[in-house]
């Protein structure tokens, strides 16, 4: 069993190295756009399905309560949180709209709004991005899988260069702890 546990680390490492060099300008990017949106009393919305939904939680709370530093809390917020919301647009219009109409009455022009897909093909998220480019979000996607149909809405890709789902979740996690300790830096 060890010998599975070291050969799954070393993908894990793997896949981080190939992050390391071949996506750090564009996380700073990412962080820059953050950085720049909440500096000018933007908020940060973020959306994604299944373990991608916490994650969208995760990150949320990172902003809102503190990441290492205490400091005021950050605007943001996870659209996978309200049940009621999720489930009475499902009902009424479709899983596709959940993060859709939510974008329509949350996101304003300058906010940055997080499509987190592993396939980058999930169709509510690829919804939202649309809604969040017609509003004027700076669009981050934190995807997987050559980065599929949301790639080309995102202003920042940040697409894991994988196709192996745990991998890609592990990288994207990572990834967003940097974004909110360079954040989080700026803001204090």
């Amino acid at each position: 069993m060890q010998l599975e546990i070291k050969k799954l680390l070393n993908k894990s490492i793997e896949v981080k190295k190939k992050v390391l060099e071949t996506l750090t300008p564009k996380i700073e990017e990412a962080a820059k756009a953050v950085i720049k949106a909440l500096k000018s009393g933007n908020k940060i919305l973020i959306c994604g399905n299944g373990g991608s939904a916490a994650d969208s939680q995760h990150i949320a709370a990172e902003f809102i309560n503190r990441f290492k530093i205490n400091r005021d809390p950050l605007p943001a917020i996870a659209l996978s949180t309200d049940t009621s919301i999720i489930t009475s647009c499902g009902n009424d219009f479709g899983f596709e709209l959940i993060f859709l109409r939510q974008v329509k009455a949350l996101a304003k022009k300058g906010d940055v709004l997080i499509g987190i897909s592993t396939s980058g093909n999930s169709k509510n998220v690829l919804l939202a991005l649309e809604e969040g480019k017609k509003i004027g979000c700076v669009n981050i996607g934190l995807l997987g899988c050559g980065g599929g149909k949301i790639a080309s809405l995102t202003d920042i890709n940040l697409t894991i260069p994988s196709n192996d789902t745990p991998r890609i979740q592990e990288s994207h996690i990572t990834i967003a702890h940097i974004i909110c300790e360079l954040a989080e830096k700026e803001m204090v």
